[in-house]
């Protein structure tokens, strides 16, 4: 009973400060395996001694292999196929050709600096050939890089643990048995992929036709027999060749996710908490276990042997990796600094560790320290820097340009036209085909479709865009149009002419939409403006002499429905404004003013209609008459 109890109070241990880790790691906006092995060391043998995993006995073996297989497992259910296909050669890369560099460079820096024999320092490289999917997704929702590049580390990660497990697994083999033969070690990897793959794919495929066919069972039930699915798969790969579930894991996951199932929200929420569950609660049990003594031990050599792992092995696979993409050399330098290890180093380490020691193999405590040693370095240098190192670069999806707006009507043209000629890509969806028609006529690139369909927001090319915008004539419609970009794609900035409390303002994404120009503006009496040339397309610069005063005086017109403020020029950058912006000195606003003088009273005056409205300071705006006492009656602006 005392046995059974100590197992118990170590789990609940390492369940609450792995939660806490995370929960810290969140509120920090920092990468959660900082605080986790931070939490583990503390709370090891080497801290407060409270934590001992080595009292679970096998039962640490068990946990780390089930929870690994769910954490690939939702690696690969969130890997978008599509955007694979756009960086398809250099993922390809990646995981074959950058596998052999990181695995010839790491050894030959692991026996030449940190003097290990040859074959402890390639089972070493063998184990750091893999990012990890546990560091690299918290990383990547936290500094929020382009599109492009994140598709490529995320799909990095997810697929060069198994191959990295694997590999490691065959080292291994050759280590214990002395097999030296490089072919049959060459089988032997192909072997187990193969085994896993198909063991994955058939799986994968049996799960989503249970999805998709079996209406009697609960949305939350088939949750729970998609993961008694996949623990089924992963021992029955194991059982036809050993080491091969976690590509079963991983394929399965990548054929589920892309089985277009109903309810997958519910599957990938369901499967995130597992994998946040099992991270933190392998980490710390494994950080516990880790001597600080070992790692001390190792001496200089092995911390070159890191240095020389991050500063010239992954630049170089980068370089060789991606020299035939159309990554540019931000991307590139982006890519090289970024690839701290996980758990699946971490986990494999410590099997391998045990292995070595119980055949009378030296080097097998030494093999872990370095693996850990390895993965505080990158993880500290390269994951807490990494959104410094992305904003310097200026590869940080906030930071993206061009935009795609939905409805080809007068104001949405006019705004793209203003976008146009500032240098930007500008993307236009609408299903009325008159109204492309005339968007075609001002050169400007058309897709007749419906925004709600995903393929057509791909190829107008909003994952590499900075801006979405849906203004058609049906706010209720443009919320939802908005909704399905965030959900799909996440651009930095949404945008929608909605009405102040739509019914879908319920959403969870309803933070990410900001409401477009302002309150409740009529586009449809903008639009009448624009086609009866009762507008004038004005520009001013707010100076910080009169701010106040000049801000009341725009926010007095809008609100009399005289004004509408359409972009905002900032820091170089072009926004459509939003109508909570708040306004600042050195902004430049673009906006439309009312007109309301008849044609015939402005041809009288001397005036010509323009056939395109002219970016110009329009007095009205400019010659502020407002007195300064009423300032503070005059409403805000949203």
């Amino acid at each position: 009973m005392e046995a059974s109890f100590e197992i118990t109070l170590q789990m609940v241990i390492a369940v609450i400060a792995g939660i806490s880790a995370q929960v810290i790691a969140e509120y920090l906006k920092l990468p959660s395996i900082v605080f986790l092995l931070l939490f583990g060391i503390l709370l090891g043998s080497d801290g407060m001694n409270v934590l001992h995993p080595q009292v679970l006995g096998a039962g640490l073996e068990v946990i780390v292999a089930l929870s690994t297989a769910v954490i690939l497992f939702e690696g690969g259910l969130n890997l978008e196929l599509r955007e694979l296909g756009k960086v398809s050669g250099s993922l390809r890369n990646l995981v074959t050709v950058g596998t052999l560099i990181t695995l010839l460079g790491g050894s030959m820096a692991a026996h030449w600096l940190g003097e290990f024999p040859w074959a402890i320092a390639f089972l070493y490289a063998s184990l750091v050939v893999v990012t990890g999917p546990t560091v690299i997704s918290p990383l990547l929702r936290t500094i929020k890089v382009d599109r492009q590049v994140g598709t490529l580390l995320e799909g990095e990660a997810v697929l060069i643990d198994p191959v990295g497990a694997i590999l490691a697994v065959v080292v291994l083999d050759t280590v214990l048995n002395g097999e030296t033969d490089p072919w049959m070690a060459i089988s032997g990897l192909t072997l187990r992929l193969g085994i896993g793959g198909s063991i994955g794919a058939a799986g994968g495929w049996c799960l989503a036709f249970m999805f998709k066919r079996a209406h009697f069972i609960s949305d939350e039930l088939k949750n729970l027999v998609v993961l008694a699915g996949l623990w089924g798969l992963f021992t029955l790969a194991q059982l036809s060749r050993s080491e091969s579930g976690l590509m079963a894991t991983v394929v399965a996951g990548v054929v589920l996710g892309s089985a277009s199932l109903p309810e997958e929200r519910l599957l990938r929420r369901f499967k995130g908490q597992l994998t946040i569950l099992g991270v933190s609660v392998l980490f710390i049990l494994l950080a516990a276990d880790l001597s600080i003594a070992s790692i001390f031990a190792l001496g200089w050599g092995s911390l070159f042997t890191v240095l020389v792992l991050m500063f010239v092995v992954r630049p170089l696979n980068i370089g060789v990796c991606t020299i035939n993409s159309d990554l540019n050399w931000r991307q590139k330098l982006f890519l090289s600094w970024v690839a701290p290890r996980g758990i699946v180093s971490a986990s494999v380490a410590s099997l391998f560790s045990i292995f070595l020691t119980e055949r009378g193999i030296n080097g097998g405590d030494s093999i872990k320290a370095l693996v850990f040693l390895t993965i505080i370095m990158t993880v500290a240098c390269q994951g807490l820097t990494a959104g410094w190192v992305a904003n310097w670069l200026q590869i940080s999806s906030t930071q993206a340009t061009g935009v795609v707006i939905v409805g080809c009507n007068p104001l949405s043209l006019l705004i793209a036209r203003l976008f146009q000629e500032r240098g930007e890509a500008v993307s236009m969806i609408d299903t009325d085909p008159v109204a492309c028609q005339q968007a075609q006529a001002q050169s400007l690139k058309v897709f007749s479709s419906s925004a709600l369909d995903t393929t057509v927001l791909e190829e107008a090319g909003l994952a590499s865009m900075g801006t979405f915008l849906a203004m058609t004539n049906n706010g209720e419609v443009n919320y939802v149009l908005a909704q399905r970009a965030v959900e799909e794609f996440q651009p930095p900035r949404v945008l929608a002419v909605f009405p102040r409390n739509p019914q879908a303002s319920t959403s969870t994404n309803r933070n990410r939409i900001d409401r477009a120009f302002g309150s409740d503006i009529p586009i449809k009496t903008w639009n009448e403006y624009i086609n009866s040339d009762r507008v004038k397309l004005g520009t001013t610069t707010l100076s910080e002499a009169g701010f106040a005063l000049q801000q009341a005086h725009l926010q007095a017109l809008i609100w009399a429905g005289e004004l509408v403020p359409l972009l905002l020029e900032r820091e170089d950058r072009l926004l459509v404004v939003p109508a909570t912006e708040q306004w600042q000195p050195g902004d430049r606003l673009i906006y439309l003013l009312h007109d309301p003088r008849p044609n015939l009273l402005k041809r009288l005056s001397g005036a010509t209609p323009a056939k395109r409205l002219a970016l110009e300071k329009l007095p009205e705006v400019e010659e502020i008459s407002l007195p300064s006492q009423s300032v503070s009656t005059i409403p805000p602006l949203a």
